[in-house]
């Protein structure tokens, strides 16, 4: 007997298509029409799907737990409609034929993500996007321009009267490290990143300084950030483009080990190309020596926070502790530093070999030698 029930994750968009529409105005009505389309959106398939009222019925006839007789909605509904959903992978089948589908939704289920969550990091993902805000706005002029001013860079929230003026901040030993710290855009495409380094950042960074037994059967890490839950989901895969000693390829750092585990060599013309697709042809960006790709294991952060409406949130946060301490550490070898969430994350799954239902590409980082042209150029704060 064939079973079937209606994917895990599921969201339909009413999506509106405006167009000039030549009727409305030679009859004076109005210049603009709409279309709407209902748009799916499951996480496990990946791609939008357009769908009729009817496949719409259909879906909203069947749930995502029970399993029905495929028999009784072919009679109901149609075995055409029936089949064209399973093979889209809106339906999961028990068939044979309809493994693969149901393999990624089985994927999906036992991750937990919330289903929200899990909808807007599959669909916001980019696929050889080429430096598009880059070209539609090269300077800030052309932004304000399209724009207008940006919203100002502070708000008041009280009376000037009532307002209390706090002592001036005393010095401390971060300070210079803090004040040199900033965002390069402008990388020496030769310079080579010292392998002290590049170690000091790792591990500083992403690096477990102390692991401890919590359990038989759980251990937990102790890093240089905070994490939800002492967690520490987030996993650095490496782009090696020029580090004193180390093969240009894609690298995993192991945080107990302290060593790069090498998934694929590269070429030097190979490694800038994907480096360039990584960051979305952010070209400033690209040069840097080394790129590190900060990917969240879902199945480590969703195990406590399972079908939780904050757990997606909190991978995201964890990036960002990660990447300011990345920072720091850049800024303390006299080095600039980037982060970026401007990437092509399928692009970096395929090149890493990671499935986006179990690791969640967030953002990419780097750090190198700044060109003599950027020390003039980029933003520094006053010392």
């Amino acid at each position: 007997m064939t079973l079937l029930r209606r994917c895990a994750v599921l969201f339909i968009e009413i999506r509106e298509d405006l167009d000039l529409d030549l009727r409305a105005l030679f009859s004076g009505v109005g210049a603009l029409g709409a279309t709407l389309r209902q748009i799916a959106l499951a996480p496990h398939v990946g791609d939008e799907i357009e769908l009729g009222d009817a496949e719409l019925t259909l879906l909203g006839a069947l749930g995502p737990t029970l399993w029905q007789e495929r028999s009784q909605c072919e009679q109901r509904f149609g075995p055409e409609l029936v089949e064209r959903l399973l093979e889209l992978g809106l339906l999961i089948g028990t068939e044979s034929a309809y493994s693969a589908m149901r393999e990624r939704d089985d994927a999906l289920r036992a991750a937990y993500w919330r289903p929200l969550s899990a909808v807007a990091h599959a669909f916001s993902r980019w696929h050889d996007i080429k430096g598009e805000n880059g070209k539609r706005f090269p300077t800030f002029d052309s932004l304000v321009a399209s724009f207008g001013p940006p919203p100002p860079a502070t708000i008041e929230c009280a009376p000037e009267h009532a307002c209390v003026d706090l002592p001036a901040p005393l010095d401390g030993p971060l300070d210079a490290t803090l004040l040199g710290r900033y965002t390069g855009r402008n990388f020496d495409a030769q310079a080579v990143l010292p392998l002290p380094v590049a170690a000091r950042l790792l591990q500083r960074t992403f690096g477990a300084q102390h692991q401890r037994q919590i359990s038989p059967e759980a251990t937990v890490l102790k890093k240089t950030s905070p994490s939800g839950g002492g967690l520490h989901p987030i996993e650095a895969y490496v782009l090696v483009q020029r580090v004193s000693g180390i093969a240009p390829g894609l690298y995993h750092y192991h945080p107990l080990r302290h060593r790069l585990e090498p998934m694929q060599l590269l070429g030097s013309e190979a490694a800038r190309t994907l480096a360039l697709a990584t960051v979305a042809d952010q070209q400033w960006f690209a040069d840097a020596p080394m790129l590190v790709v900060m990917a969240g294991r879902v199945e480590r952060s969703f195990w406590k926070y399972r079908d939780h409406p904050k757990s997606y949130r909190v991978l995201l946060l964890d990036a960002g502790h990660l990447s300011q301490t990345f920072y720091l550490l850049a800024a303390e070898a006299g080095l600039p530093a980037f982060i970026t969430a401007g990437i092509n994350e399928v692009n970096i799954e395929h090149a890493f070999g990671l499935d986006p239902l179990k690791h969640a590409v967030i953002a990419v980082c780097g750090c190198g030698t700044a060109t003599a042209q950027a020390s003039m150029t980029e933003l520094r704060p006053a010392r």
